[in-house]
């Protein structure tokens, strides 16, 4: 759920957070851990779980064979014709979630086949992947809330070398959102073909985990529903200012644990190439199979005075590079879909939207957010054919 942007907007902060590694440097882990040996970094199954995960950058052959596997009899093939991507962005996340709303309202939303969803974009995929019947609970989560629902701040535990807040309001949240009947209907869809995608980063691997969201949750593991919070608390975790999830796994009779943070960290959006053609070629569908990408965050420059000085160069340029990050991933998926004849769509938050904010999770700020969005879906908003820079080549091709 969170980008560096809302919590390094305060100078006071920032700092702070810049004496993060000095501060640890020598300091033990408040819980000491066991980590993967080496030779085990591989493993990706989970005890009690079959085919749950895969690594987000695996060759096409491992993503091909992880899509197509079968956890169990109630699975079935489905072509995957019209995909959703939803994108990290902190408290941007209101502009995904309005646009979804909006998007339902109009009358004009289509049953997605696959959503992914990373960092905030987490939070609301598995809400849109079940449907506008979650609409109500999806506005309230980025309208009703605001900072001291998502975290707390925790000097105590930075200084013996945790993290800079205390995440425990934000895994209650998902908690009361995300239930034993909330993952019934996950299972239920997902018994139906269709796919829920969730990104992690695996910190000691330095690697990209993709969730399969729904095969957790058709699981007959007691501890499901369990994994499925932890999962979405996980990808929404900055490392250094929230504390890392960890995920217990099992190698012989010898318990381990892997530390997993922000999916955001190593892809701001994604669509696994394999994964948009894993069911019968769709080039003898009849209709043209979709992409449609919600970046919750402004993908155009925005200009900016920066003070030479080290707090806000430093702050600048992670702004700046987390943007450029983000830019990058949706020219990945538009050769993707080039590639496959894929029709592309985008949507960002409009370079005339001028509110502002002075503090992280501002609700105020999330409430105008989710409202443009919203007015935006509702009024038949044209979805960006190409990434950003690409407009003069795509108007001169047509």
């Amino acid at each position: 759920m969170f980008t560096l942007r809302p919590l390094l907007q305060k100078p006071a902060l920032f700092i702070v957070l810049l004496g993060l590694t000095a501060l640890t440097s020598g300091c033990a882990a408040i819980a000491s851990r066991n980590a993967l040996p080496p030779a085990e970094a591989n493993k990706i199954e989970l005890d009690g779980f079959h085919n749950i995960r895969s690594w987000g950058d695996g060759s096409p052959n491992e993503l091909r064979e992880f899509m197509n596997a079968y956890s169990d009899g109630r699975e079935v093939h489905r072509s995957l014709s019209t995909t959703l991507a939803i994108s990290g962005g902190a408290e941007d996340g209101a502009f995904g979630a309005g646009l979804l709303v909006g998007w339902s309202d109009a009358g004009t939303r289509p049953t997605f086949d696959l959503v992914t969803g990373v960092s905030s974009g987490a939070l609301i995929a598995p809400f849109a992947f079940i449907g506008s019947s979650r609409d109500a609970e999806l506005r309230e989560m980025f309208t009703k809330y605001g900072r001291k629902d998502i975290f707390a701040y925790n000097v105590p535990n930075l200084l013996e070398g945790s993290s800079l807040v205390d995440d425990s309001p934000l895994a209650k949240l998902i908690a009361k959102y995300v239930d034993g009947n909330f993952l019934q209907e996950i299972a239920r869809e997902r018994s139906r073909g269709r796919i829920l995608l969730i990104g992690t980063t695996d910190l000691d691997a330095q690697r990209p985990v993709i969730w399969d969201m729904g095969r957790i949750a058709m699981s007959n593991d007691p501890q499901a529903l369990a994994l499925f919070r932890k999962i979405l608390l996980a990808s929404a975790t900055l490392p250094g200012i929230f504390p890392p999830v960890r995920i217990q796994v099992r190698v012989g009779d010898q318990n381990y644990d892997e530390l997993h943070v922000d999916g955001g960290v190593t892809r701001q959006v994604f669509v696994a190439p394999t994964i948009v053609s894993v069911g019968p070629d769709h080039r003898r569908s009849i209709s043209k199979p979709r992409i449609f990408i919600i970046r919750n965050g402004r993908i155009d420059p925005e200009w900016q005075s920066t003070s030479e000085n080290l707090v806000s160069i430093t702050q600048r340029s992670i702004s700046t590079l987390i943007k450029n990050q983000g830019v990058g991933d949706l020219y990945r998926i538009y050769s993707i879909a080039r590639q496959d004849g894929i029709d592309f769509n985008l949507a960002s938050i409009p370079q005339d939207f001028r509110v502002n904010s002075d503090q992280p999770f501002d609700q105020q700020y999330m409430n105008a957010l989710f409202d443009r969005a919203y007015s935006m879906a509702v009024h038949n908003y044209h979805w960006a054919r190409v990434p950003p820079g690409l407009e003069a080549t795509a108007h001169a091709s047509n």
